[in-house]
């Protein structure tokens, strides 16, 4: 796994071993940022369920202000944060031990961007998307990977599906507020 572009640009990450974390496969995680190219510079980033971080630390690298790291795994986290050491991202960052549902409802964040990776096939999402949208700012998108494709609505509150895609057996949907 590698930064792919911007001031990290080529820095390898590390993973932690073991079946509890699935990094993003290098040519979807392409694909995310290709379409969230321009929306990211100067925002707020939530990476829920970080795993190694590498979707935080990658749109830190493009030029986001702030990125927070969600994960209740410690050895997730000891990954993130020797990843955003390796990137020189610590200071652009909040690397949070906690359960995912439990940061959602208490936290006083607004995000701008939402990345949700949680393990597949367990309805977790759905779950989370209610209480998520309503930290979102008015411009803010979510995005999910998951497995089954009937896993999620078509809208959570004012969040809309705009479009989803395919890549082998991962999909990927985007979900932004409003009708546009």
């Amino acid at each position: 796994m590698r930064v792919i572009t911007g001031s990290a640009h080529g820095k390898k990450l590390i993973t932690p071993d073991g079946l509890d974390v699935r990094p993003t496969v290098a040519r979807v995680k392409e694909a995310v940022f290709s379409s969230l190219q321009f929306d990211i510079e100067g925002r707020t980033i939530l990476d829920l369920f970080a795993g190694s971080g590498q979707l935080g630390i990658e749109a830190l690298s493009r030029g986001a202000k702030h990125c927070f790291f969600v994960d209740n795994s410690k050895v997730s986290l000891k990954a993130v944060r020797n990843n955003l050491a390796n990137c020189k991202l610590e200071s652009n960052a909040t690397v949070v031990e906690k359960d995912s549902f439990s940061f959602i409802k208490t936290t006083t964040k607004t995000f701008d961007i939402a990345y949700l990776d949680p393990p597949y096939n367990k309805g977790i999402i759905n779950d989370i998307m209610p209480e998520l949208v309503e930290k979102m700012s008015d411009f803010g998108i979510i995005v999910c990977e998951y497995a089954d494709k009937n896993e999620l609505s078509e809208s959570y509150g004012d969040f809309n599906l705009k479009k989803t895609v395919k890549y082998g057996n991962i999909f990927i949907s985007y979900y932004k507020k409003g009708e546009d």
